[in-house]
């Protein structure tokens, strides 16, 4: 299913696009599958590059309230991991447009799917606990999106923006989400650096080829913030912290000496209610109705979430 946010391009607006950027002619392109909110589609130059090409929603596409210039964010991710961690393999930003952006492709398939993968997954603990080693302004996003000078309130405003998108779409969520961040506000203070999070590292966002980790994409949700927030996401659906062998932790912890003790507990549960709370909220904008298999199933993990916090 073809999310309604993603625009429906052609080869030609392709080339339009690539041509008037780079001077040269396409001469190959295809759209790539696997992402739900752009148009991404790789494209061969006709110099002999290779090429990702973004193109973000359509003119009055109904977007969440986050993801508000979403394609300059994840230029600007790209940029900052290749200037403060030139180590970890992200794309090269080679055009930013207005809505729009073309990178380097990067060699690799994505992780989905993927049944040996034990060792990428602990390299990929070790990149991000890299760059969790970049200190950003802010706690929160950037731009006009929630933001804030301590990573408490920065958790409110992201939660406030998310319950009000879920008002917007008429998404029904279990009661108590609201208070979270004052109950909690004395863990969540202890957060006082605001750290490089890339937050959407779901296989489809990590590429892998012959055993090595090769690239992260798809940084436009980044932000600053709690370096365990990034560990939600690389066990999606489960609870990291009840699987200690678990690759990505192994490597993470390898790279970093972390301890998962009951306060760093409570986080990852805070963290993992954005998440479910998120994909709760954009499912409407993703043609994903409520009272779907997949609406039904987070909800419950966003209920068991809640129940223990």
């Amino acid at each position: 299913m073809r999310s309604p946010t993603q625009r429906i391009l052609d080869f030609s607006m392709i080339n339009a696009l690539l041509s008037g950027a780079f001077g040269v002619n396409v001469s190959d392109a295809a759209e790539l599958s696997g992402g739900g909110f752009a148009a991404v589609w790789r494209a061969v130059l006709a110099d002999g590059r290779d090429v990702v090409v973004k193109v973000g929603p359509p003119a009055g596409a109904r977007l969440l309230r986050y993801e508000r210039g979403l394609i300059a964010a994840e230029a600007a991710y790209f940029r900052t991991v290749r200037a403060g961690a030139p180590g970890v393999p992200v794309p090269e930003v080679l055009h930013l447009g207005a809505d729009w952006i073309v990178t380097t492709l990067l060699p690799g398939d994505s992780l989905t799917g993927s049944p040996d993968s034990a060792g990428v997954r602990e390299q990929l603990g070790a990149a991000i606990a890299g760059l969790h080693r970049i200190t950003g302004p802010h706690f929160g996003y950037t731009g006009d999106r929630p933001a804030a000078a301590d990573w408490p309130t920065a958790y409110g405003a992201i939660i406030a923006d998310l319950l009000a998108d879920a008002a917007d779409w008429a998404v029904p969520l279990p009661p108590g989400i609201d208070t979270l961040a004052a109950r909690h506000h004395a863990n969540l203070a202890t957060v006082t650096r605001p750290a490089l999070l890339h937050f959407d590292l779901w296989d489809g966002n990590v590429l892998a080829d012959g055993g090595r980790l090769t690239g992260l994409v798809d940084g436009e949700r980044f932000l600053w913030g709690d370096p365990l927030l990034d560990l939600v996401s690389p066990a999606l659906f489960h609870r990291i912290e009840d699987a200690p062998e678990h690759p990505f932790l192994r490597g993470y912890a390898a790279a970093t000496g972390l301890v998962l003790d009951d306060a760093a507990r409570i986080r990852l549960a805070l963290y993992r209610v954005h998440l479910h709370v998120l994909m709760l909220a954009e499912g409407p904008s993703r043609g994903i109705p409520v009272g779907s298999e997949r609406h039904d199933y987070v909800t419950g993990l966003l209920r068991e979430e809640l129940r223990d916090l």
